[in-house]
């Protein structure tokens, strides 16, 4: 899995994080997309690599501005993934 965090400019509450995720969701077939407007970031996490192009344009196409995308391998923390080792 890989874990994209955004820089999100002009998320102002909730309703507009919400507008955010819908469009990722709608975009792309993600595990998880998460956003703060006051960190102005959102978190996508998907089981395939995303066009980041693409991921900026659905964005964008709901007026709010995709400053920086960094990506990184995610793997899923829970109760027991120490033991899995």
């Amino acid at each position: 899995m890989i874990k994209y965090t955004l820089v999100v400019e002009g998320m102002q509450c909730s309703m507009c994080e919400s507008h955010v995720n819908d469009a990722v969701r709608k975009a792309f077939p993600v595990k998880k997309v998460q956003s703060s407007h006051s960190k102005g970031q959102t978190t996508v996490i998907a089981e395939e690599p995303l066009d980041e192009q693409q991921l900026r344009d659905a964005i964008d196409a709901t007026g709010y501005t995709v400053g920086s995308i960094a990506s990184e391998p995610y793997e899923k923390k829970g109760l027991f993934s120490s033991w899995r080792k």
